[in-house]
């Protein structure tokens, strides 16, 4: 995001509340580099019951782990044969088409109308059963289901936490002004089983998660001005919280989920950073400076807001304490332009945008010493955000004219695109783990 001062415009907002979303708005994955020595698996599909229209699991699964990549799966067509238990596995069958792991599994369906999804991950080159599990759901959340098996997989192989069962929202638009609509919208982590929170015929900006991924909170421009308001996902109950006079804009929930920092202009328009206390109302001024000061970011801990300044003559990124009195210290020194501040969840990685040969860039920085790492490849790429296992971040780009939305590994090695067939998406936010 270019470090301006937000422009007030009027806006209309229609909510749609677990409605499908338009075509326009859907998302194709599209895997732009991976790992040099993929690990090989073969997800099998998994038995399920004769007159079950049920989720192929096994291909959710195959698609998850593949569009990490990360892994290199075992096109069904050349596999050597379709067991679903691990007793039916004969290793050396699997050994011989050069795999490492192969997943079987089932889908049960048991008394009430649940389904149970149950897997094996078998090591093929040692012979044994990795892990076994099972997940339990209503058949609308057997594509959650899936998701979770490729978690346990991702995890018990590579020793990170999967994140394929976590969401992400976004804004998506379409059309040209004065008719261009937007959209506030919630998907699995892959783009898919999107889902429409919020439409309107204005803009809508930032959105973020609440810790306990129930609520958004984003800036509408309804009313004839900014104003930032929280919503419940699953209900739609709605609230406005900011529509002081000036700027209300970037919201950002605290790690307790009580207070949002937040960018208030005033009616002098010069935008500061605050905290709100959302049951009372009661706001905390961080920032009193003649420059700007937005975009600010949490720490993990609470204790302290990160936020871009340009009070040194050009965008930088700063730390505050979240006591009132406490002064700034800059954080990062390297080149002229860095904004756009987001943490790692263990609190080691920053994440900003930079200025990088004249291209607005994704890079990281290591907070133990300081080391800058450009991760992104684009020429105005903007709004990084982590996955909450801090291993990849997502963030917009241009393609053309018009945005999507991409991510990047933190080492650089992997990177995908999530395209929309029409219009454009923009300003991803990526949920926390469930709770």
């Amino acid at each position: 995001m270019r470090l301006n001062k937000p422009v007030a415009c009027i806006a209309t907002a229609l909510m749609a509340i677990g409605c499908a979303v338009p075509a326009w708005a859907q998302l194709k994955i599209e895997v732009t580099n991976g790992v040099a020595d993929p690990v090989p698996i073969a997800i099998v599909p998994f038995a399920k019951p004769p007159a079950d229209n049920a989720l192929d699991v096994a291909s959710v699964v195959e698609h998850d782990l593949a569009g990490s990549g990360r892994f290199r799966t075992l096109p069904r067509t050349q596999m050597p044969a379709s067991p679903t238990q691990p007793n039916a596995v004969v290793m050396n069958d699997w050994k011989n088409v050069g795999e490492d792991y192969i997943v079987v599994g089932r889908v049960v369906p048991l008394d009430g109308g649940n389904l149970a999804v149950d897997f094996d991950l078998l090591n093929v080159l040692t012979g044994q059963r990795v892990v076994g599990q099972r997940f339990v759901g209503t058949p609308g959340a057997l594509r959650n289901a899936a998701h979770r098996v490729s978690d346990v997989v991702y995890e018990k192989i590579l020793g990170i936490r999967g994140a394929f069962a976590t969401r992400i929202a976004y804004v998506a638009v379409d059309g040209q002004p004065p008719a261009q609509k937007f959209q506030l919208i919630v998907a699995d982590a892959d783009g898919e089983n999107q889902r429409l929170v919020l439409e309107s015929r204005y803009p809508l900006m930032s959105p973020s998660w609440s810790p306990d991924g129930q609520w958004l909170a984003y800036v509408s421009f309804e009313n004839k001005r900014s104003s930032v308001y929280v919503q419940l996902v699953r209900t739609g109950e709605r609230r406005q919280v900011s529509a002081r006079a000036g700027i209300n804009g970037a919201p950002m929930w605290s790690p307790d989920g009580k207070k949002l920092a937040l960018t208030l202009g005033g009616s002098s328009g010069n935008p500061d950073v605050y905290i709100l206390e959302l049951q009372s109302q009661n706001l905390t001024r961080l920032t009193d400076d003649p420059s700007i000061d937005t975009e600010p970011c949490w720490s993990a801990d609470g204790k302290f807001i990160y936020f871009t300044s340009d009070r040194a003559g050009g965008p930088q990124i700063y730390r505050i304490g979240v006591n009132p009195g406490d002064r700034p210290k800059r954080i990062t020194f390297t080149g002229n332009y860095n904004a756009r501040p987001r943490l790692s969840a263990d609190g080691n990685l920053l994440a900003m945008v930079t200025l990088d040969g004249g291209n607005y860039r994704v890079a990281v920085q290591d907070l133990s010493n300081g080391s800058v790492r450009v991760l992104s490849k684009g020429h105005l790429d903007e709004s990084p955000s982590f996955a909450p296992n801090g291993s990849t971040i997502m963030f917009s780009e241009r393609e053309g004219n018009r945005g999507i939305l991409a991510t990047v590994s933190v080492d650089g090695l992997i990177g995908l695109r999530l395209k929309s067939e029409q219009g454009e998406v923009r300003e991803p936010a990526w949920g926390p783990f469930a709770q």
